[in-house]
């Protein structure tokens, strides 16, 4: 079991890292904001390894304002869509917390709104077209996933439901009672993160169709969230949403896999066979 056996609240995950990486002066730095810095210098990496070159349309200096700007999109987005999409009673009645940051509180499925609005913004700027942004950005995001996806485990948050069957595979989550739970963070991360990665940038070395890169991230990370999801442990103030055992995760997902699918038959079915994409 990765687990201990009793739960030691100073410590929120299995492991028992704290939370906290270091201290400069009176500043608490969490592991968590180290996993975003994390994701941005894996984005950049990626992204220099193919900005400029043939067959990508981004030069390393739109790479750079596409991070800036998508991140800022994402971020908003983020914010507003766990209000709206995990919280909105809360916040109806406090309006003050929308701004309480650091207490936590991001969607997904909203910061990808965001995002995709902002590099829109971006596209038009540059004078290239929306998907051309998209699909080279796409496949540098799960890898940024997966850091954040490693902070929720050492935070101890989003864990998952209470294990059936192999324990090997299981922990103590101190704020998750004196139960063995699945790890879900770290397999989200492997999920969202490392197998969205290998499939996306494996598809993307070859030219493909305008969209399909970003058609394949939608139905790849809708498809993987939805699955995970039955072994994450619902929100707690949401409980299942639908029909007894749909998640808002699910549920969210779901748009995604559909707007993925759409894309896929109307970019090889319906758009012009010479319309390709610089991924």
């Amino acid at each position: 079991m990765l687990g201990l056996p009793y739960a030691d609240l100073r410590y929120p995950n299995p492991l028992n890292i704290d939370p906290i990486a270091f201290h400069l002066g009176p500043i608490a730095v969490h592991w968590y904001a180290l996993s975003y810095l994390v994701a941005f210098a894996l984005y950049l990496a990626l992204a220099f390894v193919r900005a400029g070159k043939p067959g990508y349309a981004l030069s390393r200096s739109q790479a750079i304002e596409a991070l800036i700007e998508g991140e800022l999109g994402a971020y908003l987005g983020g914010r507003i869509g766990y209000i709206l999409f995990y919280n909105l009673p809360l916040y109806l009645a406090h309006p003050l917390q929308i701004f309480a940051v650091w207490e936590g509180g991001m969607s997904f499925h909203g910061g990808l709104i965001g995002a995709v609005l902002m590099l829109a913004y971006t596209a038009r700027r540059e004078g290239l077209p929306l998907f051309a942004i998209t699909d080279f950005v796409a496949p540098l995001i799960p890898l940024g996933l997966a850091a954040g996806r490693f902070g929720n485990f050492i935070n101890g948050n989003l864990f998952g439901r209470v294990c059936t069957g192999d324990f090997s595979w299981c922990a103590y989550f101190p704020y998750g009672g004196d139960v063995l739970r699945y790890p879900s963070q770290l397999f989200e991360g492997a999920g969202e993160g490392l197998l969205l990665f290998a499939v996306l940038w494996g598809f993307s070395r070859k030219p493909r169709r305008a969209g399909a890169v970003s058609a394949l991230f939608l139905v790849g990370y809708g498809l993987i969230r939805f699955t995970l999801e039955f072994i994450r442990q619902p929100d707690p103030q949401l409980g299942f949403v639908a029909f007894g055992w749909m998640t808002m995760g699910q549920l969210l997902s779901i748009p995604m896999v559909v707007a993925g699918s759409v894309l896929f038959y109307w970019i090889y079915r319906i758009a012009p066979r010479e319309q390709l994409a610089t991924s």
